[in-house]
């Protein structure tokens, strides 16, 4: 089957957050903010975003409490992401599922099998989103994060240990020999016997191949360890980028980088996100952007974006600027600090107007407008190679994400930069992907 595409088809995926990428739109009227954590509500979205063809729902994942504990439930723990991807993998036919799972908690073993479980119950539509992580060591008994540069050499070491589990059984080696009793031929399952600075793993899988052979690869880290990472093993690359020349200057500079490394950069996918706040004209995308702005808890937003930058906001009035000196130049802090530091001093946004801007965006692009004007700005970031498509952050649920599928897509899919069907059967031929198959793989 042909893996092309034409020049202009966009990807898209969503970040499903049943409370509503927009802090606080759960206290919306409508929000069915009882129903998180239940399948029903979750299912919902996704047979909504399949309907739609979107290429795949992406969960995040954290394993803490601590924005449960600052007052916000966006980004939480609810949906487990290999728990719920199982569930919504019998309930649906042609959704990628992408599931976050941390290199920082996890065992490669482990990991290996589910995404190789994932891949078979799908019928080849698993996909996981490669993340280190910086909090929540406390639940695992270790005292504090290690650095970045260890979490990175880990997530390294472990990315590489799975793939190469996956890889521990040839092709053909499932043969079902009824005559002479043999299910596998076991000259085909090979050990990996690796032993490196974090693990010690003997192999092979104990899984057979899934249809994919390795689940699709995604990774969000826009640091220099994290696109050294992305840019080596990730077949789609999640990021923040709120400002379109920046955005341009880091997808030609991504790409350079996957060139480098011997890979084909067309086999590496830029997705920015984007919230786009809907209205069949402008003035009510205005007025619905206002309405979710007064929902959000300002204090709540105080300790929240207190917590993001690493400062005590407590004496700050919501009118005044943070002071530029508050701020630390070092890229240790991750590149969503730049952000916040440039929305600060460089746009001289008031505290209370940071707040609402982070609630809406969090660190990524948002725009209000018709599904017209939303699909002008994405048309121009694609066609600029400023990505490859988008990552929809649909700011209130279940309304918000209709509203995206409803009216945005169909804009989209009209001026031809959009399926209208999905093209293949797995989530790699709908990405454009080549197959993973042993005799591509390296001796």
């Amino acid at each position: 089957m042909s893996t092309s595409k034409p020049a202009q088809h966009m990807i898209l995926t969503t970040f499903m957050l049943p409370a509503g990428y927009h802090k606080d739109s759960w206290r919306m009227d409508g929000s069915r903010a009882e129903e998180l954590g239940n399948l029903d509500f979750v299912l919902e979205l996704t047979q909504m975003a399949e309907a739609a063809k979107l290429d795949a729902v992406f969960f995040g994942d954290v394993v803490h409490a601590n924005t449960l504990l600052r007052g916000d439930i966006k980004m939480n723990g609810f949906y487990e992401p290999v728990t719920v991807l199982s569930a919504l993998a019998a309930r649906t036919k042609h959704i990628g599922l992408v599931g976050t799972i941390s290199t920082s908690f996890s065992e490669p073993y482990n990991v290996a099998r589910q995404l190789c479980g994932l891949d078979h119950m799908s019928g080849g539509r698993a996909g996981w989103n490669i993340v280190t992580s910086s909090d929540g060591f406390q639940n695992y008994g270790i005292e504090e994060a290690p650095d970045p540069a260890t979490r990175y050499r880990r997530a390294t070491e472990f990315v590489d240990v799975v793939q190469r589990l996956w890889d521990s059984w040839d092709d053909g080696a499932v043969i079902v020999d009824r005559g002479s009793g043999e299910y596998l031929d076991r000259h085909r399952l090979h050990p990996i016997d690796h032993e490196g600075e974090f693990f010690r793993v003997q192999g092979p899988l104990n899984m057979p191949t899934s249809p994919q052979r390795h689940p699709v690869l995604a990774q969000a880290g826009s640091s220099g360890p994290g696109m050294d990472l992305g840019s080596s093993v990730g077949d789609m690359i999640y990021t923040a980028q709120p400002d379109k020349g920046r955005s341009i200057e880091f997808y030609a500079a991504f790409k350079q980088m996957a060139k480098d490394k011997g890979r084909n950069p067309d086999h590496v996918k830029i997705v920015p996100g984007i919230l786009p706040i809907i209205g069949d004209t402008e003035a009510e995308a205005r007025e619905l952007a206002d309405e979710l702005g007064r929902h959000v808890h300002l204090e709540n937003g105080r300790a929240q974006v207190g917590a993001d930058l690493r400062m005590d906001l407590s004496e700050l009035d919501y009118d005044e600027r943070i002071p530029a000196e508050w701020f630390r130049d070092d890229d240790a802090y991750g590149s969503r600090y730049k952000i916040y530091r440039t929305k600060s001093v460089e746009m001289g946004m008031t505290l209370r107007e940071l707040i609402v801007d982070l609630a809406r965006s969090t660190g990524h692009q948002w725009m209000a407008g018709t599904p017209s004007q939303v699909a002008d700005r994405m048309v121009d970031w694609f066609e600029s190679k400023a990505c490859d498509g988008f990552n929809l952050n649909s700011p209130f649920n279940p309304g918000g994400f209709r509203l995206i599928c409803d009216k945005l897509v169909p804009e989209l899919q009209d001026r031809g930069y959009f399926r209208a069907e999905y093209e293949g059967a797995t989530f790699r031929e709908n990405l454009g992907l080549p197959e993973v198959s042993t005799s591509l793989l390296p001796a």
